[in-house]
């Protein structure tokens, strides 16, 4: 059955495009994949929309993006300060939270709840599929990628899994130990993408959604919500940097892993272990999708003198820090971790406000990896069967 490969492909379009989005890369042609409508063809006509898609930068751009990040980068904060920040440090600031609800926003549609957002982007997502079938032929879009029904088979009978018992031979009972579709949400904040998941997971037998926030207050928010319910959900706390920290469940048993404007949060010395940790959770097959800030995003050269940590690394106001990734950064991170590109996009947008007639350039980084069908467990025996 397809079905799985179906709802990846839904939960993708949920989490990963907050407003009305498709694929894009980084290049001066446009790749065959859908793309969003939006394109700024007349400059003259770039205060009439809030948001431009697809966005090339010229070379006098970027350079001038260059200098700013490097003259906000020449003060940096002092050492006894970053060990208050490190010590104090928060996942997914309140700030970046409203900013969620802004960047959901995209026409001049300003009040959009989570059903119907959530709706629209299932809609979105089909039309995508219908503009896929259309023009690029048969077969299954699956993270923006063909597979034939031999592959797709092959896929979703892993992602599938066995039950628990067969799964993970004799353990212990655990929050979701009878699913046979489990996701987890990494940096869950008050639970603005957990319902809208949820509201799906509800009506699908088999699934279990785990989310975790560094926050007690947050998970208690998320707890203690209406739309909770432990039969397809639990909410813990959870310090991702901690690898000595236990999950609440076994590893190697995850399909999804949400990774969402949370690791520019944490320090880059940091970001592997993190990595690494997670990709342990996945079961092979399984997809860990990434979204984050992209270098030289306007919110990276804002930044005034003084708030640089280290390189493309800076602390706000509110003491939370964000650092600025490239695709090449995150590639080998994901790489070093084990887990094998699907999708790794430069997602460049022109963001206006139209009152104040201010242009915004946004970046933002988004990726899919995914682990090994075939899980290399033994280096001696790959080493021998590949010389």
């Amino acid at each position: 059955s397809l079905n799985t490969v179906n709802f990846i492909t839904r939960l993708s379009a949920l989490c990963l495009r907050k407003n009305k989005m498709q694929h894009r890369h980084q290049s001066n042609r446009r790749p065959a994949v859908p793309l969003g409508s939006r394109i700024l063809t007349d400059p003259s006509k770039v205060f009439e929309h809030n948001m431009w898609d697809h966005m090339q930068w010229s070379q006098e751009e970027e350079e001038n993006a260059k200098k700013k990040a490097t003259e906000n980068s020449l003060v940096k904060v002092q050492s006894e300060d970053q060990d208050k920040y490190e010590r104090e440090a928060k996942i997914l600031p309140e700030e970046r939270r409203q900013e969620f609800k802004t960047e959901k926003i995209y026409s001049e549609q300003t009040k959009i709840n989570n059903d119907n957002s959530f709706s629209l982007r299932n809609r979105m997502f089909e039309e995508g599929e219908k503009y896929w079938k259309k023009n690029y032929g048969g077969g299954s879009t699956v993270q923006g990628y063909i597979y034939n029904e031999n592959q797709a088979k092959a896929l979703t009978d892993n992602l599938q899994g066995k039950n628990c018992g067969e799964e993970l031979g004799k353990v212990e009972s655990f929050p979701g130990c009878d699913a046979t579709f489990r996701i987890l949400e990494v940096g869950c904040g008050a639970g603005n993408s957990v319902f809208p998941i949820l509201k799906v997971l509800c009506n699908t037998p088999g699934t279990f959604l785990y989310c975790c926030d560094f926050a007690s207050g947050a998970v208690e928010l998320v707890k203690s919500h209406s739309s909770y319910n432990s039969a397809w959900c639990s909410a813990f706390v959870h310090d991702v940097c901690d690898d000595a920290l236990p999950y609440p469940f076994p590893d190697e048993i995850l399909d999804v892993i949400l990774l969402v404007f949370v690791l520019s949060t944490i320090h880059p010395d940091r970001m592997q272990g993190v990595v690494n940790r997670l990709a342990k959770l996945l079961k092979p097959g399984g997809m860990l999708l990434f979204r984050d800030y992209g270098r030289y995003d306007t919110a990276q050269l804002r930044f005034k003198k003084g708030h640089c940590l280290s390189e493309n690394f800076y602390v706000r106001g509110d003491g939370t820090r964000v650092y600025f990734f490239t695709k090449d950064e995150v590639w080998n991170m994901f790489n070093l971790a084990g887990l094998t590109e699907v999708q790794n996009l430069v997602d460049r947008r022109l963001q206006v406000n139209r009152k104040k007639k201010v242009k915004m350039q946004r970046v933002w980084i988004q990726s899919k990896f995914q682990k090994p069908l075939l899980s290399l467990r033994n280096p001696e025996e790959t080493t021998k069967s590949h010389p």
